[in-house]
């Protein structure tokens, strides 16, 4: 998951988006039989919350909420992944990489430390970050307030892991257990790999 760069990059995808691009849903994916251009307000998309997951802590022990606006299931786009989260004071993006798809995350507010790659580098609301195929991955927020960010990807797949650790908003959040997690993470490897499963634990 504010200012008119943010505003010309959401411009530039659903504008893509239109070119390839069924009526998006609150709550949920609808069907992709169809491709429907879209207009949507912040708050608009599938809204969804993640499964905290068994013997995590931080993050990954919190049902924290995200939005997919652009994908096959919204909008019907047969490319592109777009959507919105919060990363909250003091935790990270785990270290991880997508091996099929480029990722752009543009950050709209906030201190963030990126590792991307061999690179590691302080910036501030506003950053870009372009993430190419197989590079590794991580953001953490040294701020005091959550940070706003926007992802996009080259290629679907991402998405569909989402979906799978996390349920449509308002409906009962489970908690994920290790050996679920874990077969989603085998299912999905085409789409998201974690430098180590232990990440996900911390």
């Amino acid at each position: 998951m504010r200012t008119a760069l943010t505003a010309m990059a959401i411009s530039a995808v659903l504008a893509g988006a239109a070119k390839s691009a069924p009526p998006v849903t609150l709550n949920g994916p609808s069907s992709a039989s169809s491709v429907t251009p879209l207009i949507l307000e912040k708050n608009e998309g599938e809204r969804r919350a993640w499964r905290p997951i068994e013997g995590a802590k931080g993050w990954n022990a919190v049902p924290g909420p995200f939005i997919l606006k652009v994908d096959r299931h919204n909008g019907g786009s047969s490319h592109l992944v777009f959507g919105t989260e919060d990363i909250p004071p003091g935790e990270s993006i785990d270290r991880h990489r997508h091996p099929g798809a480029d990722e752009i995350l543009f950050l709209q507010n906030g201190h963030a430390r990126v590792h991307l790659g061999d690179r590691t580098r302080e910036v501030h609301g506003g950053a870009t970050v372009f993430i190419p195929a197989n590079t590794w991955i991580s953001v953490t927020n040294l701020g005091t307030k959550p940070i706003s960010f926007v992802f996009v990807f080259s290629a679907l797949g991402f998405d569909d892991f989402m979906r799978a650790e996390s349920v449509p908003e308002g409906q009962k959040v489970t908690t994920l257990t290790k050996a679920e997690d874990a077969q989603i993470m085998k299912d999905h490897a085409n789409a998201v790999i974690y430098a180590e499963q232990t990440d996900r634990d911390k």
